[in-house]
């Protein structure tokens, strides 16, 4: 079968399957390395993500993709194997994050502009010849007084389909990432009005931009009380508004929607997702793209050495099967057990 946008997008959100996200930046796994004592070394980085890639029971059933960074696609395993056709040979896709991290926006305190647009064609062409076949970009919206402004939200969606263009020319399916930050004591209601105006600016913007939508994932936060709010919202009510936020917003054409797990626990995202699937039929596939949410556990049962191997990857089977099956929308938290 020739491999498609199409083609490709629908692998990603296969049944049952999710993306995991294994592309943080050197600072970002270095904070996660020093909270169990390991040295973040190229070599300790590429054995725990190796160790997560060869678990071979969930990644074959588990998990359709790998968001890599920069170094991590471009590594060979232990035994020499580049890390791209480990993936590969599970039969998961390997991806590739391009953006280069948000900065500070001109004349916005508080807000935020994700870089990395320059050179980007070029880069694509070099990360599809490496194997990448789909690409991230995150764009980063705070919730705070009198923010995000209309010029901030504009200015990361803009970017944003600007991205989605050439990772589709270049034969890569876009994962577009308006994150809607979980910081601070917002209620629900102000992060479902903050979600939906975004959502609604990035359409816009994708269409003005004429992006494919059919080969096209949408990576957003769940509709969700600020970390800090008095009186959090539940399980059921994050679900629905959610769910509401996306009806009014995303069209059927985007054949689906990995959530970010963006600072919740790992079985708050996990029972989230699967209320959500329990209130289908939906127009697109709910599933995961968890950074943290699928590798807290296993990176703390590993803790840099070698005899925790297989503890570690039983870990990460147990996270990816119960996100399996909220995806599917089987969870319980009896599961847990």
């Amino acid at each position: 079968m020739s491999e498609t946008l199409e083609s490709i997008a629908l692998a990603m959100v296969a049944t049952g399957k999710g993306i995991l996200a294994a592309d943080e930046s050197s600072g970002t796994i270095k904070k996660r390395f020093d909270a169990i004592n390991v040295e973040s070394t190229e070599d300790n980085r590429r054995d725990y993500r190796e160790m997560m890639f060869r678990t071979t029971d969930a990644m074959t059933n588990h998990i359709s993709g790998v968001i890599l960074f920069d170094e991590t696609i471009r590594q060979k395993g232990a035994d020499g194997t580049p890390l791209v056709d480990v993936i590969k040979a599970a039969g998961a896709l390997p991806g590739i994050k391009v953006d280069g991290g948000a900065k500070e926006l001109a004349g916005a305190p508080g807000e935020m502009i994700t870089e990395g647009l320059d050179g980007l064609r070029d880069r694509f062409a070099q990360y599809y010849k490496i194997g990448a076949r789909f690409a991230k970009w995150r764009a980063v919206i705070n919730i705070g007084e009198n923010i995000p402004s209309t010029y901030c939200i504009s200015t990361n969606v803009h970017a944003l389909a600007r991205y989605a263009k050439l990772a589709q020319e270049a034969g890569i399916v876009p994962i577009v990432e308006p994150e809607v930050i979980m910081d601070g004591s917002h209620s629900i209601e102000r992060c479902e009005e903050v979600t939906e105006t975004t959502l609604i600016a990035l359409f816009d913007a994708l269409r003005e931009q004429e992006v494919n939508l059919e080969g096209c994932i949408l990576k957003p936060n769940m509709v969700i009380s600020g970390s800090t709010a008095s009186n959090r919202a539940g399980v059921q009510e994050v679900a629905e508004r959610t769910l509401k936020v996306f009806k009014r917003t995303v069209p059927a054409a985007i054949p689906g929607i990995v959530f970010l797990s963006g600072g919740q626990s790992d079985l708050e995202a996990t029972a989230h997702l699967g209320a959500m699937n329990k209130m289908g039929p939906l127009p697109w596939k709910l599933s995961f793209s968890y950074g943290r949410a699928l590798q807290a556990a296993p990176q703390k049962a590993w803790a840099g050495k070698a005899d925790n191997v297989p503890a570690a990857q039983a870990a990460f089977g147990h996270r990816a099967k119960m996100n399996s099956l909220a995806s599917k929308g089987e969870y319980s938290t009896d599961l847990e057990k």
